[in-house]
């Protein structure tokens, strides 16, 4: 494992040119949403990672900070503090061409659409960040990352569906026509091709299931997929892309609530596969994710889907939500085979382990 140099990292991952901008911001505590040690420690991380950036030659804006949106991907609030004085937090993005998000709930899906409007603006989204990354998933072979990443998501690309069948004996196939596979590969240079948005740690290809969208092509996707939470299980039936019932015991109803909520919910929103040797599952969804299988339900259109925060009946409804079966969790994934057009199939992940290096 290497060891962290956060100025290696910064050089590695961005590679920034002399003097340019770089917004770092992260959120603060709330009504309704309360402090705790790993956020605060969060917290003087985006203080050290923007001197950093100084370090290497770029020229970091004051520190901005904003009240904790709703939830993860919810909508960012309209205004901040930067420097002591309030401002709109899309004003203070448009001083920067690389801002990176260390915040307690996920900015990617918000920050993804000041990417698509500004082809020189690129973004690093690292939700629920901990100082303990930077003796695992941070420390990483961000070479070796991005070739695994890239590997697995020309794969995504091509395949039609992905078999999966989960340690449980459940079996769930996802179907990936009309959709294109994406690398979250730890490479956020000025020169990066394509989506100039990745989160940090890095380590994963991933693709949004076909969602049904075009007339008279229902999608595929359907299945069951088992659910664990603090020794508890419930699974998921999965129907035309849609969690369409919940089964189990206390766990099945906590999570039946949480989807009557709000329809949107329901959605299967990503099929993700995290290649981050050094990440290790610890309940972080930002690292865990990183190591293995999963997949996410919600919003998707900022991913490539077609479900955004309009289909939601309510803004504080707005969710994407990301679920792991990698080594380490309570369930794990028995076997991945991805099927291709010309009716090939390829087993790409084996008892938790992949079968490609």
């Amino acid at each position: 494992m290497p060891t962290f140099e956060l100025n290696r990292l910064l050089r590695d991952v961005f590679d920034p040119a002399p003097g340019e901008s770089v917004l770092v911001l992260t959120d603060l505590p709330r009504a309704g949403v309360e402090d705790n040690a790993d956020w605060a420690e969060r917290r003087r991380m985006a203080e050290e990672w923007r001197t950093a950036f100084a370090s290497v030659g770029a020229a970091p804006l004051p520190l901005l900070t904003f009240p904790a949106s709703s939830g993860n991907n919810a909508d960012l609030p309209l205004e901040g503090t930067m420097g002591g004085a309030r401002i709109l937090v899309a004003d203070a993005i448009a001083k920067a061409t690389l801002v990176v998000a260390m915040t307690r709930h996920s900015a990617t899906a918000p920050l993804s659409a000041h990417v698509k409007a500004r082809p020189d603006l690129r973004v690093a989204s690292m939700p629920g960040v901990l100082r303990r990354m930077e003796r695992s998933a941070l420390a990483a072979d961000y070479r070796e990352v991005a070739r695994r990443a890239q590997l697995l998501a020309e794969r995504l690309d091509r395949a039609e569906g992905a078999d999966i069948t989960f340690d449980t004996g459940h079996t769930c196939h996802f179907d990936l026509r009309y959709r294109n596979g994406h690398a979250d590969d730890g490479v956020c240079t000025r020169d990066k091709k394509g989506f100039r948005l990745i989160n940090l740690p890095s380590g994963e290809a991933f693709i949004v299931p076909y969602e049904g969208e075009r007339l008279n092509t229902p999608s595929r996707t359907a299945g069951e997929i088992p659910v664990a939470w603090q020794g508890d299980q419930a699974v998921l039936t999965i129907e035309g892309n849609r969690v369409t019932d919940i089964r189990g015991g206390a766990y099945a109803d906590k999570l039946r609530a949480h989807f009557d909520v709000d329809p949107a919910r329901r959605n299967v929103a990503e099929l993700g596969l995290g290649c981050n040797e050094a990440a290790v599952v610890m309940g972080s969804v930002l690292e865990d994710e990183k190591a293995g299988f999963h997949w996410a339900y919600g919003r998707s259109e900022h991913l490539g889907g077609t479900v955004g925060p309009d289909a939601f009946t309510d803004p504080a409804h707005v969710v994407h939500h990301d679920i792991v079966y990698a080594r380490g969790c309570p369930i794990g994934i028995r076997q991945l085979d991805l099927t291709y057009p010309d009716a090939t199939r390829e087993t790409i992940l084996k008892d938790n382990a992949y079968t490609l290096w």
